[in-house]
């Protein structure tokens, strides 16, 4: 039966990241999947120009219609705009025991827009980062979660020691920002850390390449391999996904999902 996998996170109606970035990084790399949707952003390839958050009893609502019909092999969290939803989205999920749950924290649009709101970081931190088997800050989330600036890995490595300490079982922070060594990211289990090198694509159609990488982890988590395992194949995917970018719109276009689709 294919694994069924589910993303809890915001609607980008442009396409190219949040829920609409889930379910097709997800539905590529072999997985059924489902969504509950947090908040309605207006977005395109070039901002988020208004963001409408949904209330928590159709969140809610959306989590138990899920979990009373499907059996769900892995969980992906997105967009989680106020400490109100972190707090929805925490009740609904303890009494569900999901193993695989991957937590992208976002905060920022890559046009710079908020979109978690500053006193919810500590609910973030405390009351999900718990629950979950792996956290993906990249680099400027990384920063604001640890308080360390990251300019190398060697930051990173700290970084990830002070996540960690949050409750998670694994951090991985995506070096795509990194300074010194752009296109690697850096995964650490508490105990060993792990370096996943990879070619540094240089073009700005990389809109939605964390909901991707974080959802493509989830796909392969269901599917059953492990956090390390996961990783290398979902970013062996992310690659070829920014490789074949998408130059659409007047912004930063999208990640091609598909890519392989268009391959003679």
């Amino acid at each position: 039966m294919i694994k069924q996998v589910l993303s809890i996170a915001g609607s980008d109606s442009g396409g190219g990241a949040g829920i609409q970035a889930d379910l097709k990084a997800m539905s590529a790399n072999g997985v059924y999947a489902m969504s509950v949707i947090t908040a309605i952003t207006a977005q395109n390839t070039e901002e988020v120009s208004d963001v409408f958050e949904l209330p928590t009893s159709i969140i809610a609502a959306q989590l138990d219609a899920i979990f009373d019909d499907f059996d769900v092999a892995a969980v992906k969290t997105g967009m989680l705009s106020s400490a109100e939803i972190i707090r929805t989205v925490v009740k609904l999920l303890k009494p569900q025991q999901v193993k695989s749950l991957v937590v992208d924290p976002v905060m920022i649009a890559k046009g710079g827009q908020a979109l978690l709101k500053p006193d919810a970081i500590d609910t973030l931190k405390s009351a999900l980062f718990p629950l979950a088997l792996l956290v993906t800050p990249n680099v400027h989330e990384a920063q604001q979660l640890s308080g360390i600036e990251i300019t190398s890995l060697a930051d990173a490595r700290r970084a990830a020691k002070v996540i960690h300490q949050f409750g998670c079982a694994n951090v991985l922070i995506k070096g795509g920002h990194l300074q010194k060594e752009r296109g690697t990211d850096l995964l650490y289990d508490g105990r060993f850390f792990n370096i996943f090198k990879g070619e540094y694509i240089d073009t700005p159609h990389t809109h939605g390449t964390g909901c991707t990488f974080a959802s493509a982890i989830a796909a392969h988590l269901a599917r059953g391999k492990s956090v390390s395992d996961a990783v290398q194949t979902a970013k062996t995917y992310l690659t070829e996904a920014i490789r074949h970018g998408l130059a659409i719109g007047h912004g930063k276009g999208p990640t091609n999902h598909f890519y392989f689709l268009n391959q003679g």
